[in-house]
């Protein structure tokens, strides 16, 4: 998937985000933000948005006075999941379908997500999760839970921090399989590293092994080789998150992808409407709505 002009703005937002998070001199930002506006003009309009979000965040955090810009922002992101997961939990085994009902939950936690939109908070999650259990799943979930129960070993591709804990419901729904999930190999945005996947306890019922790359998605060239053997080798994968989904939808292997719609570029790239709750997989032709569980 390809840069349009309507990421530009999304972009300059999240530069803007972590250096407001950062730095607190006006000039200090307003020099920063000059830089930031200087990098676009070597965006690659061919490449990726995650690749060319990489470019700019990573160029961005050696000049801020840290590393990990949204640290703060992410702590509170898992503490207000970690609130939340146990009446889902209860929610989802009461369920008449879990494994639908936990694909719900996790598309659900994919709202928590700084790049798209800032300053989301407990209320809007809440709300949002109240709404979970009723809606459809468009794409294909009945492939998707096939692969599942025939898979020996999923690779699950985390997306950010917070959103995370609702994974961990889906993985426990995965027990057939042995799982192994995939974190950023460094801090960008408020993507999930090592230590939010050991906050959500995911070492309790899966291997954690990161990427190696600092990018918010997955570029295997740019991805170390251990995680590349995981990819090659898994029976299945699973995609979480925008991110994701823009830089592995074009893979010639089947990957599934768990992602809610929140932008336009991506509305009209999956072919799915803004809002919707998607489970689909590269190879699949045709988009329709699962049942209720």
């Amino acid at each position: 998937m390809k840069i349009s002009l309507d990421c530009i703005p999304c972009f300059v937002r999240q530069a803007a985000d972590a250096v407001k998070m950062s730095v607190f001199s006006d000039e200090d930002r307003k020099n920063l933000m000059h830089h930031v506006l200087q990098w676009l003009g070597d965006v690659d309009f061919n490449q990726t948005p995650p690749a060319a979000a990489q470019m700019i965040h990573r160029r961005l955090r050696e000049l801020l006075p840290t590393d990990d810009p949204y640290r703060e922002s992410k702590n509170r992101q898992n503490e207000m999941a970690a609130a939340l997961i146990p009446a889902i939990r209860k929610h989802i085994a009461s369920s008449s379908d879990p494994l639908t009902m936990a694909v719900r939950y996790a598309i659900t936690g994919n709202i928590i997500d700084l790049g798209a939109k800032n300053n989301i908070g407990y209320g809007e999650i809440y709300e949002e999760l109240q709404k979970a259990f009723m809606q459809p799943i468009f794409g294909d979930i009945e492939a998707f839970k096939k692969a599942v129960s025939e898979a020996q070993t999923i690779l699950y591709l985390a997306d950010n921090a917070g959103e995370i804990f609702f994974d961990r419901l889906l993985i426990e729904q995965l027990s057939g399989a042995k799982v192994t999930l995939a974190v950023r190999g460094a801090p960008v945005i408020n993507d999930a590293t090592i230590s939010d996947a050991l906050a959500a306890g995911i070492d309790d019922i899966a291997e954690i092994i990161n990427n190696g790359s600092d990018a918010p998605g997955t570029i295997l060239p740019d991805c170390k080789d251990e995680f590349r053997r995981c990819f090659d080798n898994a029976d299945m994968i699973i995609a979480k998150g925008q991110g994701n989904f823009e830089s592995l939808s074009d893979e010639p292997r089947e990957i599934f992808f768990l992602f809610r719609t929140k932008c336009p570029v991506i509305s009209l790239h999956s072919g799915f409407c803004v809002g919707t709750y998607v489970a689909t997989n590269n190879f699949t032709a045709t988009h329709s709505s699962s049942g209720d569980a």
